[in-house]
């Protein structure tokens, strides 16, 4: 029984292999395509980190001449990101929390590295959450549909990540691409699933009420389902960013830049001051952005 079983293996690998290198042959101007807007937006993002404004920008000038020095661009970051503390949370417990924790960064020389990890996270954001809230949407009106999407989203969630690395590769090489498209696939499913919650979970007695005020369907989702469903919304951003920076090391993988980067070189020297020093500032970064985007009990 056991050889019958062993000679008649079924071709899951061999299945998975043609339809990828089919998609290479096949596929190869979408997957450019695909490639050169991530990169775009990749390094318009981490521009806006490391690069100061250009004064002749303002001018119509040549030449690249910063409205203030460099050293001062991350201090201007530093503050950003503290104001936006204020506006979600109206906590000054919170800021101050931000605004140590970033200084804590600067303090460890690690600034260019914490941006290009936050580039990832922030472009992998935008590309989960402008596709997995509309999914999410149209799930939740079609709960058929749904039910045929819930074991693709089990599949993307329990697949061992290193498995996307290699489709990852194959299709857009190595480098910055290949993580944030690894750490995509990893990620949408969390933002679909709580949309999906929210919506579908949306007070009856609301929908009635609007339907029975003459709402349409658009009227409906804007003004009823989603402003109910905005915690749930919420809660699917920050489990994004929570996920795509537990991907920022095995994005390092493939040639990411980031956060990632000394932790696997602190793995390849055995360097454990190296590995707790790079490893201490991730957590750092995790806990100042679960902070930020923390829905607030109302």
């Amino acid at each position: 029984m056991m050889d019958w079983l062993t000679e008649h293996k079924i071709p899951v690998g061999a299945v998975a292999g043609d339809a990828f290198e089919w998609l290479q042959t096949n596929g190869a101007a979408v997957f450019d395509a695909v490639a050169i807007f991530l990169e775009d937006l990749i390094d318009l993002v981490l521009a806006v980190f490391l690069m100061p404004p250009n004064a002749n920008w303002f001018t119509g000038g040549d030449g690249y001449a910063p409205l203030y020095p460099e050293d001062y661009h991350p201090l201007l970051i530093v503050a950003g990101f503290v104001a936006l503390t204020w506006a979600l949370q109206r906590s000054w417990q919170t800021c101050l929390l931000v605004l140590l924790g970033f200084l804590f960064i600067l303090n460890q020389g690690y600034w260019e590295e914490t941006a290009e990890s936050l580039t990832l996270v922030l472009s992998a954001c935008v590309v989960c959450m402008g596709l997995g809230v509309p999914i999410g949407i149209a799930v939740a009106h079609r709960p058929k549909v749904y039910a045929w999407v819930r074991p693709v989203l089990d599949l993307m969630q329990t697949l061992p990540t290193f498995v996307y690395l290699i489709p990852a590769i194959v299709f857009f090489g190595i480098g910055m691409v290949p993580g944030l498209m690894a750490t995509v696939i990893f990620v949408l499913p969390a933002p679909i699933r709580l949309t999906h919650l929210g919506i579908a979970n949306t007070p009856k007695p609301l929908i009635e009420a609007a339907q029975a005020f003459g709402a349409t369907p658009r009227q409906l989702l804007w003004k009823v389902e989603l402003p109910s469903a905005l915690p749930q919304i919420m809660a699917g951003l920050n489990q994004t960013i929570m996920l795509s920076l537990s991907m920022v090391v095995i994005a390092a993988l493939v040639g990411a830049d980031g956060l990632g980067v000394p932790v696997v070189r602190a793995l390849n020297q055995v360097n454990t001051s190296l590995g707790f020093e790079s490893g201490f500032i991730i957590v750092v970064v995790a806990i100042m952005l679960d902070r930020m985007l923390r829905v607030r009990e109302k």
